[in-house]
Parts: structure tokens; sequence; C-alpha cells
């Protein structure tokens, strides 16, 4: 053994000598992450040898090859980051050009597959004063000018020195990044703020930071989607408004109701208006308007840090939406709609119009809960449940007030009708189909009122089949079964997966929508056979209305094979989403006495003081109200 000791020294010299050959190597990045990317390695030689690739550790042990030997010139190899199967782990590496027992050239790389991290992430505003329920992740602002929580304060430490990137996302189904930020940073503590414009809606935003280090790797704090958001491991800014809401969907007259504030303003002044008798359109969705019942009243208000609920005085106003207009000393409005309900059913009108308070708080993205995403099951995923009650976002106006419901109300002003206003959780109240019929010969669903309990649908199918008559204004109604428990709604099943489809109530069922990318004019189909309903109207078959709006459509509702005998197709969108995607409008009547008419597009409703709608709608009135 002592013999061959010298011949081993001249073989590992041999292994680190310099080649007689030049040769390049370029690995590139030296900061490596396969989930990344690929690495590089470029080789060339002055002539042929035969080379191959080897890695090793820092200390110069061989791992294995990354390319086997073979005689070659030119080398260009994309590097997955394995030998043969196996995963090579974080650390520091290099990378030899090796022919025979000669290291022709070397280089260092860094393997590095875990990113950058963020830890201790914290949430406060600028002046470090909590609302009630801020907590860790979680801060209130009110960029209103007070100087109180004019902004946010995102804090975290990086643990290795990466590119974060930082956004404030406003969330739906999806985050929408509205402000953002990107900064190289070091390891250490670091805080970036948020100061926004003054205007920005009242709700919460979902803030999510994003880490880019020199290997490539990503890490995002902050969910993609409302079912990874429901833990939250990001921060959340909620910017406060005048929010407000009353604690129920209705109220009697000459009642005392409770209407829950939260906000930090020092003043606040109360009105209350009733919709409906105003001389102008509403033209936003954060904008309430109507016709005062009362006088004004200023307050001072003290509970700047927390929610506080006020008993307020009802006057002895008829059957109605109302709202009331918070209006800050510093400028900002909140409203808070409620309905004065009939103090008798059916006493004073034959009529019932309900509005569509379950399919409001459906559509509601009012974040309770401090996770950045709507309580709501429309945030994709985050919920079966929406709870009755809660405040309205923008402004505290109901979603799609201003294209599905507020019109109505202005044509049952205008033309001097005064039915009862009733809500789907007075509904509740009614228990049988027998006591309903006693107080109304009609029962309007102006709005979209998708979401109904058993007892609801119950309750109108059993009010038809004793020859009650309805009227749905909208499309996409009586949709989906909701269980009602505790002021909680939980969706379940489509009706029509039961057994009960909802055109065989309507006459029409839910067919499609496109969210308003093709809308048209409906064509009449029935001057001949349903004159009633065009008289003094000036349109006969092939006729066309609704062209001055740009059309109809969002949502349509069609025939099917459940529509009751002698539905009659009153007029139509022909393939508006496609063929065999019409929309339909319907009319039947059943032995008992029924008359049911439907409107087929969800934005039908939303146009009654349209001069020919109007006159539609005062047609099928006098011919529905009439027992």
């Amino acid at each position: 053994m002592r013999r061959l000791a010298p011949f081993a020294f001249v073989l590992a010299a041999l292994a680190v000598a310099p080649s007689a050959a030049a040769a390049e190597l370029t690995v590139a990045p030296r900061d490596f992450s396969p989930t990344a990317k690929r690495l590089r390695i470029q080789a060339s030689l002055t002539q042929v040898e035969h080379v191959g690739v080897q890695l090793t550790r820092a200390d110069g042990r061989v791992l294995g090859w990354i390319v086997p030997p073979e005689r070659r010139r030119f080398l260009d190899f994309r590097w997955n980051g394995r030998l043969g199967a196996r995963r090579v782990w974080d650390g520091s590496y290099r990378i030899r050009l090796v022919d025979g027992f000669r290291v022709l050239a070397t280089s260092p790389l860094r393997i590095d597959q875990t990113p950058a991290r963020l830890l201790n992430i914290n949430a406060r505003n600028r002046d470090r004063m909590p609302f009630q329920g801020d907590k860790k992740r979680f801060t209130t602002i009110s960029p209103n000018g007070d100087k109180l929580r004019e902004s946010a304060k995102i804090g975290f430490t990086l643990d290795e020195p990466a590119q974060v990137h930082f956004e404030v996302t406003r969330t739906l189904s999806s985050p929408t990044t509205i402000y953002e930020l990107w900064a190289n940073l070091k390891p250490g503590r670091h805080t970036f703020t948020w100061f926004p414009h003054w205007s920005i809606g009242a709700r919460t935003y979902l803030i999510r930071l994003s880490t880019l280090d020199r290997a490539g790797n990503r890490r995002t704090y902050g969910a993609d989607n409302a079912r990874a958001g429901r833990k939250l491991d990001s921060a959340v800014v909620r910017v406060l408004g005048v929010d407000a809401g009353f604690t129920a969907e209705s109220y009697a007259a000459s009642s005392a109701a409770r209407l829950a504030i939260e906000t930090d303003a020092t003043e606040l002044t109360l009105q209350t208006f009733r919709t409906g008798g105003e001389d102008t359109r509403t033209h936003s969705d954060t904008l309430m308007n109507g016709v005062p019942v009362d006088q004004p009243v200023t307050i001072p208000w003290k509970a700047r840090h927390r929610r506080a609920t006020l008993n307020r005085a009802l006057g002895p106003w008829p059957t109605g939406v109302y709202f009331v207009k918070i209006t800050a000393n510093d400028g900002r409005i909140g409203y808070a709609p409620f309905v004065i309900r009939p103090t008798t059913f059916g006493e004073r009108s034959r009529v019932a119009v309900v509005m569509p308070t379950n399919t409001w708080q459906a559509y509601n993205f009012r974040d309770s809960d401090g996770n950045g995403w709507g309580d709501t099951w429309y945030a994709k995923g985050a919920q079966s449940t929406v709870r009755l009650g809660r405040m309205f976002i923008r402004r505290g106006v109901p979603p799609q007030w201003r294209k599905y419901d507020v019109d109505f109300l202005r044509w049952l002003a205008q033309s001097g009708r005064q039915p009862d206003i009733v809500t789907e959780s007075d509904l509740e109240t009614i228990q049988t189909a027998e006591e309903l019929i006693q107080y109304y010969d009609l029962v309007v669903f102006p709005g979209h009122t998708e979401y109904v309990t058993r007892h609801e649908y119950d309750l109108m199918r059993n009010y038809r089949d004793l020859g009650g008559n309805l009227m749905f204004l909208s499309a996409n109604n009586f949709f989906w079964q909701v269980q009602l428990q505790d002021r909680t709604l939980r969706r379940t099943r489509l009706w029509r997966d039961v057994g009960r489809p909802e055109s065989s109530l309507l006459g029409v069922q839910y067919r499609g929508n496109d969210d308003g990318g093709k809308q048209q004019p409906y064509i009449v189909r029935s001057a001949s056979t349903a004159p009633w309903l065009w008289a003094g109207t000036g349109l006969g078959d092939g006729a066309t209305f609704g062209q001055e709006l740009g059309g109809y459509g969002i949502e349509i509702d069609q025939t099917t094979q459940f529509s009751p005998p002698g539905t009659t197709v009153l007029a139509e969108i022909p393939d508006l989403f496609g063929p065999g995607l019409t929309a339909q409008m319907t009319y039947y009547e059943t032995p008992q006495g029924a008359k049911v008419f439907a409107g087929g597009a969800i934005d039908f409703g939303g146009s009654a003081t349209v001069p020919t709608v109007s006159r539609i709608l005062s047609n099928l009135w006098a011919r529905l109200s009439a027992p």
C-alpha cells in the first residue's frame, strides 16, 4: 500500500490540474431554483474532448453526473435540478467540466428552492387608534382629513434579501389590485404605508404581499380566492365610512326601529326619505333618492371607536320603501334602507309588492368576519350562508337597486298606485295561501327574487292554485332554495333539481347570463292573441320595444316542458345568447282563475317609467289586480 501512495497523489494532482486545452464554462443563474426555471450550462472547448459535467459539494465531493461524458466540443444543457430521480437539496455546490481525471473548468452554484418568507405580519392605522373589531392583522382607517385614522401601515419581517410586491386589492370572486408598490429589501423589519384618497369606497381591502428572491422563488401572502382566504395569512384594511343599517327588513308605521351605525365622525345629521316619489333618476350604485318625510336632526357622535345602535322613531307613514340618509360633518354619507309594511295585511290595498330582500343580502359583499372576502356565496366558495340584517357596502345601497328596483317604485308613485310593500321576511309570517288570498288578489315581484325558502315557494304556488294572481317583472326568479334559520340563509339546491322547476309556477325559468354583453329589444308576438296587453302602445306583432334603452338581457328566462298548459309567449328576443337561447315574456291562466305574468329579462321591471313599458304595466295591473 505504501508503494501506491505516490501514484494516488499523482492522480489527485491530475484531477485538478489545468487542462492543456482551453475551456469555457458558463452557468446561469448562479442562484438557482429548479421550481422557478432550469439552470443553463454552456461549455466550449478549442477541440473535441471526452467531457461531461459533474455536480460536487463545495468541499469537492462528487455527487454525480449532470451531463455524462462523451466526445464533444460544445455543450448547451438545461438542468432540472435532479441527479437521475434524486432531488438535490438546497445548499452551495460547484459545477465542474471534466475530461477523464482533469477538471477543465468550474463554477460555483447555490441551489435555493425556498421562497423568502414574511414573518410577523401585522396591520395598524397610523395613529394606533383601533376601532371595534381591530386585531393584529385587521385595522380600520378613515381618510377623511381629521388626522385620526388617515392611513394603514402593514409591517413584516423579511428573512432574506428579496423584492417585495405590496398590493391593496378589492375582492369579489377574485382580488383586483387598486394600489401597488415594489421594493428591493434587505432582511429585517419593514413597513408599507397605504394612504388612500378620501373618495375610496368604504369596505374591507385585502392586502397581498409577494416575495421574489434571487433564485426566482416566489411566495404570496393573501389568497387569490375566497375558499383559500378563509384563513387569513396576510392583512386586511377596513375603510370606514358612515356604515349604517337597520336590524330588521321591515317595520310597522309609528313604531321604533333599531339603527346600527359605525363611523368615527364627530357629528351626524339624520333624515328619513321615502323612495319612488323623487323627480330624478338614480344614476349611481352608491346613491339613493327619495322624498323627505321628516326634518333633519343633527346629533353629536361620541361612538368614534365602536358600533352604536340608536332607537329611531318612525312616523305614521304609508307602506313603502324608505331610507335614512346619514350625513357626517366631514361630508361622508351613508344610507340605511327599510320597508314600512302594512299594519294589517290587505287592509288598504288588495295588491302586495314584494321587495327581493333575500337576494339583496345574497349579493351583499360586506365582510363582517374581517378576512378580506365578502360573506356571501358569490365570493365563490367562501361559504354557503348569508346573514340577514347586514349593512350593505356601497354606502348602504342595496345591490342592483338602481338597475332593477327603483324605477318600478317611481312608476308606482307616478301612476298614483299605492299597493302594500312587504319584504320576503314578511312573507314568512303568513302561514298559509288561504290566509294570503284573503289579503291580496295580486302579488307582484318587481325585482330579482332568486333565493326563496320552501315556505315562500309553497305559499306562492298554493296561492296561485287558489286563483291568486302573480306578476314577475324580472328574470331568474325562484331559482335557488334557501333555508332560513336564526336570521341566516343557507343556499341548498336549485328548485328544478328537487323536482320543482320554477317554470311550473312562473311560466318560464332561468336560461342564461352574459353579464349584459349583448342586449336587444323585445319583439311583440301576441298582439292578436293578447290585445289587452298592448292596448294604447301602438305595438303590433313584429314591432319592437326597449330599443331606446339599448335593449334587454343580462339574465333571461325561457319556457320549458314544465310551463303550465296554455302559456303564451307575449314577446321575445330570439337567440339573444346564441341559437335557442331566447328571452321570452309569458302569460298564462289556470282553471282556478289565476293569471300569471313573467317579464323574461332581468332588467324589464327596471325600465318601468319608459312610456311604452309604463303602458304595458298599466294594462297588466288592470287585468291582474282584478280578482
